[in-house]
């Protein structure tokens, strides 16, 4: 597969954040962009940026919790597209910050649905037209620093973002002959209004406390993390699959 050569991506949460910037850098590189995301203002308004630089993008309203939206999400990119090269599986919430026997089970099951169930639903879509798919695909899940250690109050997310690691791994192991290469990246705390709104951005104390937790002493921008999952993409990473790659900072070093 020729990297970026008439391609076709879909991106998953690209309404803001990680997501929206990965699917500018995608189509920055002449990439036609699937935006996906159960926020219909902003995927559009990402689809308009897109275009507004002379790109190709079309959205699709995604609930990734539901399997046959995120089978559309696929027939979409082909209707319109032809074909299907790369995923970048990204939608997802932060939940509520409670420890475990506190914490609401509905909420986290909510957290764990869309986490985790949204990326084995978008997953089992792509790889079922990858495979069909002469030159195969590249997927990416977005996991998370906390895919890989514990945070208090955090284990909704954090067991979500665990699971997205041993589903990207046996994945990759299924599909090692197929063409389909499937990695992960596990971003530290980054600048987006996910952040934002769980306060950690917006409180001074506690932004200051999060960035100590990083080797660089500061958060992580979306670009970083978008030129990771775009890396992972190219046919220089042709020889990387089940990989988890951390776009940290230093976090996991600590």
């Amino acid at each position: 597969m020729a990297t970026f050569d008439d391609a076709v991506a879909v991106v998953t949460g690209a309404g803001s954040g990680i997501g929206r910037t990965t699917a500018l850098t995608f189509a920055e590189r002449g990439v036609s962009v699937v935006i996906a995301d159960v926020d219909t203002e902003g995927g559009e308004e990402t689809v308009a940026r897109i275009e507004d630089d002379g790109g190709n993008a079309l959205f699709v309203e995604t609930d990734v919790t539901d399997p046959s939206a995120a089978e559309s999400m696929v027939d979409a990119a082909v209707d319109e597209y032809g074909r299907l090269d790369y995923a970048f599986n990204n939608a997802g919430i932060g939940g509520a910050q409670n420890p475990v026997a506190e914490y609401d089970p509905e909420k986290w099951q909510t957290v764990v649905d869309v986490n985790l169930v949204g990326v084995f639903n978008c997953m089992r879509a792509e790889l079922s037209q990858m495979q069909a798919q002469d030159e195969g695909g590249v997927i990416v899940n977005n996991s998370s620093v906390l895919g890989k250690v514990g945070f208090e109050n955090s284990s909704g997310y954090a067991a979500a973002k665990h699971g997205v690691l041993g589903l990207t791994k046996t994945a990759a192991l299924e599909n090692g002959e197929t063409g389909v290469r499937i990695n992960a990246v596990c971003p530290g705390f980054i600048e987006t209004p996910l952040l934002e709104a769980g306060g950690i951005t917006s409180d001074s104390e506690m932004r200051k406390q999060i960035e100590s937790r990083h080797a660089m002493n500061r958060l992580g921008t979306p670009e970083e993390v978008a030129d990771a999952v775009v890396w992972l993409c190219e046919d220089d990473a042709s020889f990387i699959t089940g990989e988890a790659l951390g776009v940290d900072g230093g976090y996991l070093s600590r």
